[in-house]
């Protein structure tokens, strides 16, 4: 069962978010994405690269969260996935992190995108709950790589409102 990340809970109970079922105790270890139970964003920008119908014309609020379930060889967020940066990366309280979303809301940012999201479900989940507290309603992209548990999207409905993931492997059939 996947936890709110606000709560104690969280950091008690294994890790069991994403299909590698791993197990961890995120108050004492790090999973095979390389995440603990902090809040860390590698990066988080108003974001114009992304497909034209997500980033239009003000950007897609880019939240790029570090590490990865997944661990392509060919990954395209390298710099950003491996455990190593996971634990350069600086953990953020939840009010630092909303407050800095907010403020890219409050700048014209189209939508919360976040990028790598697999891993950090109770996170992801914690943040958007957070920025519509504060009165912030806009559109989220749960940008993922598409190894994702069906439990880990259920506890994300309601708060997703697109989904793009990236097609990474399969059969030739």
């Amino acid at each position: 069962m996947i936890s709110h990340w606000n709560t104690d809970s969280f950091l008690e109970e294994p890790c069991f978010d994403c299909p590698r079922q791993c197990g961890v105790l995120r108050g004492s270890g790090k999973g095979i994405c390389g995440a603990d139970g902090r809040l860390r964003i590698a990066s988080l920008c108003a974001h114009r690269g992304e497909e034209p119908a997500i980033s239009g014309a003000r950007g897609s609020i880019t939240v790029f969260l570090p590490g990865c379930n997944l661990r392509c060889v060919f990954c395209q967020n390298w710099q950003i996935s491996r455990r190593d940066v996971v634990a350069r990366t600086p953990a953020l309280s939840l009010d630092e992190a909303v407050q800095q979303l907010t403020d890219l809301i409050d700048a014209g940012g189209h939508n919360l995108n976040f990028v790598s999201p697999s891993h950090n479900v109770p996170q992801v989940r914690a943040l958007v709950e957070a920025v519509r507290e504060r009165g912030r309603q806009v559109p989220v992209v749960y940008n993922s790589n598409g190894y994702d548990s069906v439990e880990a999207l259920g506890f994300l409905e309601g708060i997703v409102d697109v989904y793009l993931p990236d097609m990474k492997y399969g059969e030739p059939a």
